[in-house]
């Protein structure tokens, strides 16, 4: 006695395959509020990026903004600070790297990584020793002194000494305008 085996799918076999393609689907739409709730709220969007208007903010100044809850400094620096800035060796500085999110990891600590308008300085506002909040020309490089243990950065924000072992981070910024900064 022959058996016959064909090859073509049954009326069974599509109920099967319909069956498990509707049941994937309705696993997928039923996990979606569960995924979705899991990005970010429109709040926490909101602060990813910041708008800032540096026009009023003088010469020699400094303004603090607040991006993901970190401080940032905007200081407008004067000729003479850019000139002492751009004259610092790179051998003389203990971190020799940008620290500028901007830029590659391996980019050197010179004042121009650290900055996109020389007159502009925006850093994040945050010692690397322990977290605490530099102070505004002060130390004895006229850039940052870091009340807690000493930690003295200049007017790029690099350390040039004290017990901190990274510079002052740079943030995601870019000019939008000609007094317009957006950081994030």
């Amino acid at each position: 006695m022959a058996t016959t085996t064909t090859d073509e799918p049954t009326r069974r076999d599509f109920i099967y395959i319909a069956t498990g393609t509707v049941a994937a689907l309705g696993a997928g739409l039923a996990a979606w509020p569960f995924i979705d709730q899991m990005n970010p709220s429109s709040a926490v969007l909101a602060l990813s990026s910041i708008e800032i208007d540096v026009s009023a903010i003088q010469e020699g100044q400094q303004a603090v903004f607040t991006w993901r809850s970190k401080p940032v400094f905007v200081r407008r620096r004067t000729q003479k600070e850019i000139a002492e800035a751009e004259a610092v060796a790179l051998s003389d500085l203990p971190d020799k790297l940008a620290r500028n999110l901007n830029l590659p990891e391996d980019a050197p600590a010179t004042d121009k990584n650290r900055i996109e308008k020389p007159q502009w300085l925006v850093l994040i506002g945050i010692c690397t020793h322990l977290g605490c909040i530099p102070l505004n020309n002060q130390g004895d490089f006229g850039g940052y002194l870091c009340p807690c243990h000493g930690s003295q950065y200049d007017t790029a924000g690099r350390i040039r000494r004290g017990p901190a072992p990274e510079n002052l981070a740079v943030p995601p910024y870019a000019f939008i305008g000609p007094a317009k900064i957006k950081i994030g």
